[in-house]
């Protein structure tokens, strides 16, 4: 493949600057021209970027592949977590990829002054799962989540580059027909991608857990392994807690960067929302013996898993799209009005809500209910008796919330509860189902009145204001008034 010059001029797209000479690719800033060589000046114009595959012959054939795949997958996707596409040349010419510019540095830097602050991994490990959870919705598993595949734009939200590695489940896996070999970066690789499955998106979810750790401890916690052997390791050898090597590691922290890391994909977090949702709620984190771990698992421990690992094969889960197990895993927020509701309608939503978690065998059921505060002035925050009116609210939460508890046996960290002290109800509650990414919200409404057909009720401007799907439920009767 020939050089290119500053200057040149590719497909209506002149070659700025090189900004980037990596092992794999070069990256140039561009700028689109018209047929005089002219830059075009249009009102939605962005800075751009190109991408070029760098082949001189003898290289990894793996590195064509890739370029290849990352050419497919990139026109598919949308949304702020990744570069906006605009538009790519193939192999018969000259392949590229023009893409948005996304001006600063990778999150690769940070690693040179680990460990960081426990509230900034917390911060960057909610944006990235936020993207990740954006990409899994639709259809891609990264498959290579690292630090120098982060970016961040200038309001905070991360970005994820690099799909050469990545599979689409609509498109041809080339990787998969091409190799034998397990695809990925070392220190990142799940167990499963150690043993060649690509299709399972808990596999970003176990990178961004060594991530994490990293980030937390200023360790691997696998090291940084160049051969297979050394990535099979990962199967039986657990990492040292986080605790053992950081003193000021919260055991909540401890407990969810050790549930990514879990060597089998069903012992992690199923979805990206659900790791956000703990890490943007710490104090509603089930803390199990993972938080409480101390020391690598015994000898025999260690032993057992290892010959278990010999022969053992993960389930590739063929007929299961990424897509299809992340809707598998959905989070169910039950809106709650403990104390305005009648007793009708709070047993109907219970019900309501008991039938839909039972029909979502790995849904996480999150219980809201919202204290009305002024929007100016002072608030009562103890009722009459002298008792505090939040934890009253929620007692009253959890005291609704047990029969279904208890029923469907919630008590693994699946049932959280939050009471949200805010002036509107409707704008908390649409801003807790967004800011969690909450994918069912189910509340009720109560009969009709003059006054609130007139003001709007707070379920109707959920409704109207929600991303996600809602449902209203109504019980027969017309005591009381829903406040507007």
């Amino acid at each position: 493949m020939r050089q290119l010059e500053v200057g040149e001029v590719i497909d209506q797209f002149r070659l700025e600057e090189r900004l980037h000479q990596g092992g794999m690719a070069s990256l140039w800033r561009v700028v689109r021209v018209d047929v005089q060589g002219q830059a075009v000046a249009r009102p939605d114009a962005m800075p751009l970027i190109m991408k070029v595959p760098r082949i001189k012959g003898g290289e990894d054939p793996a590195t064509i592949v890739g370029f290849e795949v990352e050419r497919m997958i990139m026109p598919m996707l949308s949304g702020p977590h990744v570069p906006r596409y605009v538009a790519k040349g193939d192999f018969t010419r000259q392949p590229y990829i023009v893409m948005e510019h996304i001006p600063g540095a990778t999150l690769r830097p940070r690693l040179d002054d680990v460990p960081l602050p426990v509230d900034e991994v917390v911060s960057i490990g909610a944006r990235v799962a936020t993207a990740l959870n954006d990409l899994h919705r639709q259809h891609v598993v990264h498959l290579d989540i690292k630090p120098s595949n982060i970016l961040f734009r200038a309001d905070g939200t991360a970005v994820l580059v690099d799909y050469g590695l990545s599979r689409h489940d609509h498109l041809p896996d080339l990787l998969d027909e091409e190799f034998t070999l397990p695809m990925g970066t070392g220190p990142y690789m799940s167990p499963e991608q150690v043993q060649f499955v690509r299709n399972d998106p808990r596999s970003d979810l176990f990178a961004l857990g060594v991530m994490l750790y990293h980030l937390t401890t200023g360790e691997r916690p696998f090291g940084a392994p160049s051969s297979v052997h050394g990535l099979r390791k990962r199967l039986y050898l657990d990492p040292v807690p986080p605790r053992a090597i950081r003193a000021d590691c919260p055991p909540w922290l401890q407990e969810i960067i050790l549930k990514c890391l879990e060597v089998k994909a069903e012992q992690r977090y199923q979805s990206a929302a659900q790791l956000v949702f703990d890490l943007r709620n710490p104090d509603q984190v089930a803390l199990t013996r993972r938080a409480e771990r101390m020391a690598r698992s015994s000898l025999l421990s260690r032993t057992k898993r290892w010959f278990f690992a010999l022969g053992s094969e993960p389930d590739a889960r063929p007929g299961v799209s990424t897509a299809e197990l992340v809707h598998k895993s959905p989070i169910i927020m039950a809106a709650v009005d403990v104390e305005g509701a009648s007793e009708r309608l709070l047993n109907q939503l219970r019900e309501t809500v008991r039938r839909l978690v039972l029909t979502e065998p790995g849904a996480r059921l999150a219980c809201v209910s919202v204290m009305r505060t002024a929007r100016i002035g002072m608030d009562e925050l103890v009722d009459k008796s002298g008792q505090s009116v939040h934890v009253k609210q929620l007692v009253l939460l959890k005291h609704w919330a047990r029969p279904i508890s208890k029923a469907l046996s919630l008590d693994d960290g699946r049932l959280t509860f939050h009471v949200l002290e805010a002036p509107d109800p409707a704008a908390a509650l649409v801003e807790f189902a967004r800011r969690t990414h909450v994918d069912h919200l189910v509340m009720g409404a109560r009969g009709n009145s003059a006054l609130r057909r007139y003001l709007g009720s707070v379920s109707s401007q959920v409704v109207a204001e929600s991303d996600c799907t809602v449902t209203v439920v109504r019980a027969s009767e017309s005591a009381g008034t829903e406040p507007g």
